[in-house]
């Protein structure tokens, strides 16, 4: 059992697991073990993986996007009263498609401390393994629902790095018919799926050949990160063909 430390006052950003809950640094189970605060964004998921290494954390608040507001003004007053908040997303990195920027925001701007830990994050994790160009790339978060949809796709067509986005089970279909359309069928894709967990798998082909499979070799069930290779400079696709929004 680790034993608390002490922790300066400064906001303590705190990566928790993706899936497999082993995927915790030993820096991160102390500082919440340490620290004053521990704002969740699921507290039932944070005190779950903490009684897994029986960890009591002295104090956990809710912490999510209907409360953000409230909540980084409260959480920024502890901090400038000389304790320690441990901010955590439900899984992951904070901030990453995550709340917490307007907590970083409030912090900065009453000039104290941010301390970032490393740790477990999609995006790079499907990165490193999709087989797709590295040196650069560009994570764009979930693609919106409706709103500035289309543009949001041919802005990605245009790029010439691997772009990465997350996508729920219940949308994919549509995501990958709307990439299809952009950026045209031939375009190297890879889905990793359910990352670190029990099913994890990656799907690569081309974005004709994924949409092809959804639902039948590719369950549309689980988390999904979806990574596109970058257009290559001497290709374009012409999409202005294509009714505007």
């Amino acid at each position: 059992m680790l034993q608390p430390s002490h922790l300066d006052a400064a906001l303590y950003l705190v990566p928790t697991p993706i899936g497999n809950r082993d995927d915790i640094t030993l820096r991160a189970l102390r500082v919440l073990a340490s620290a004053d605060i521990v704002a969740a964004e699921d507290t039932r998921t944070l005190r779950k993986l903490l009684g897994f290494y029986s960890i009591t954390p002295r104090q956990v608040v809710s912490y999510h996007e209907q409360n953000e507001r409230e909540q980084s003004r409260r959480l920024a007053d502890a901090i400038e009263q000389g304790k320690s908040v441990a901010l955590c997303s439900e899984a992951g990195m904070p901030l990453v498609s995550d709340p917490g920027f307007r907590l970083i925001g409030e912090v900065i701007e009453r000039k104290l401390a941010v301390v970032p830990l490393p740790g477990a994050n999609a995006a790079l994790t499907a990165l490193v393994a999709s087989g797709l160009p590295v040196h650069a790339f560009a994570f764009v978060g979930f693609p919106p629902h409706r709103k500035g949809r289309r543009a949001f796709f041919d802005r990605l067509a245009a790029r010439e790095e691997t772009v990465i986005l997350y996508e729920s089970p219940h949308r994919l279909e549509r995501t990958i018919a709307d990439l299809r359309a952009a950026c045209g069928s031939d375009r190297p894709c890879v889905l990793a799926r359910e990352l670190t967990k029990m099913h994890e798998s990656f799907y690569r082909g081309t974005l004709g050949s994924i949409a092809s499979e959804l639902g039948t070799t590719i369950p549309l069930r689980g988390e999904f990160v979806v990574l596109l290779h970058g257009r290559l400079p001497n290709t374009h696709r012409e999409c202005s063909s294509r009714s505007k929004e």
